[in-house]
């Protein structure tokens, strides 16, 4: 079974997180964003999946290599110029011979994809798109059904109070091979601004599931990135597979810390003396947290220094970088520039 994970985008929304750390190896609650898709992929049976690398390719390729750690085999696309969510599928044409997923790489979801395809399938759907039900869509493409689920039309990101419907646009897709006859070869073409379109305007078997009571998250804005994290640690999504909450045996509390859950620990991290850290927060790996540091409701990514006595609350630190000693960071997001060379 095969499906692919577009990543091919620049991740500019998430600047200057992803300045260093492209958007499929953001880490969420530990893990990266990527490799929470393929789990998810793989628990329904998907062990063969492409991925397209454009923006810091090595760097993904390095940290998900043959994808064996997530349960599938990694196949992956190098793209040397960018050709669109729909072009870059178009170049593994030949590769997918039957019913087939496609996803984003920053989706955080744990929504039935067995149910989805069984739905697409049953009635002979050319493309079907699973959707879920948001209280506002206005940062959405809203997606308007029939009494069948056939795709009726879109709004992309309605005004509040404008929308015709709730059901957002989720990015999981299912196509049938005939899909690559709607795609031209050789230039940038997108899903969602000429692919979709077309599929309605000729009338073709074009569909779109309700996924009723499955949880849902594009980490692709701070905003987003930091409501998945803690939907994360607080338990309101589970991700198979990975570790939520609590400290590893690599790191030592001093006794005089004061930890409050929901917190994550990665491996090797040192803690100063008299440290406060309060949940939902995350620390990565290798991170150094000096004496007198408060942390509250913070992100802190691998390698990264907290400056003894600072403060760091509501705020998302990024790889390798170093807060102050005494610094006071509040609802900030801070990560190095990428080196000069």
């Amino acid at each position: 079974m095969r499906a692919m994970i577009l990543a091919g985008g620049m991740s500019t929304r998430l600047y200057p997180l992803t300045k260093q750390v492209p958007k499929p190896i953001v880490p969420v609650a530990g893990e990266p964003i990527s490799g929470h898709v393929l789990r998810w992929l793989s628990s329904f049976g998907y062990d063969e999946v492409a991925i397209n690398v454009f923006y810091l390719a090595d760097l993904v390729e390095k940290t998900f290599g043959d994808g064996s750690r997530y349960g599938a085999k990694l196949h992956y696309l190098r793209e040397r110029e960018l050709t669109g969510s729909a072009g870059a599928l178009k170049q593994m044409e030949g590769w997918f011979d039957s019913t087939f997923v496609v996803v984003g790489c920053d989706d955080l979801t744990n929504a039935d994809l067995a149910s989805l395809v069984r739905f697409h399938k049953e009635r002979g759907a050319l493309a079907t798109i699973g959707l879920v039900e948001a209280d506002e869509v206005d940062q959405y493409g809203v997606v308007i059904l029939d009494d069948d689920g056939r795709i009726a039309g879109f709004q992309e990101k309605p005004a509040k109070g404008t929308e015709k419907s709730k059901l957002a646009n989720t990015g999981i897709y299912v196509f049938e091979p005939a899909i690559f006859d709607r795609i031209p070869a050789g230039t940038f073409y997108d899903f969602g601004k000429q692919v979709f379109p077309e599929l309605l305007r000729d009338g073709l078997p074009f569909y779109g599931m309700h996924l009723k009571g499955a949880y849902w998250r594009d980490i692709g804005t701070p905003d987003e990135y930091r409501r998945a994290t803690e939907d994360v640690l607080t338990g309101r999504v589970r991700i198979e597979g990975a570790r939520a909450t609590g400290v590893p045996p690599s790191v030592t509390v001093p006794g005089d810390a004061r930890i409050e859950d929901p917190v994550r620990f990665g491996e090797d991290v040192e803690i100063g003396n008299r440290v406060r850290i309060t949940g939902p927060t995350v620390i990565g790996d290798r991170v150094r947290i000096g004496d007198g540091a408060v942390l509250d409701r913070a992100i802190v990514w691998n390698g990264s220094t907290i400056g003894a006595n600072a403060t760091v609350r509501d705020t998302i630190v990024g790889e390798r970088y170093i807060v102050d000693d005494g610094a006071a960071l509040d609802g900030a997001i801070v990560a190095n520039e990428p080196t000069a060379i």
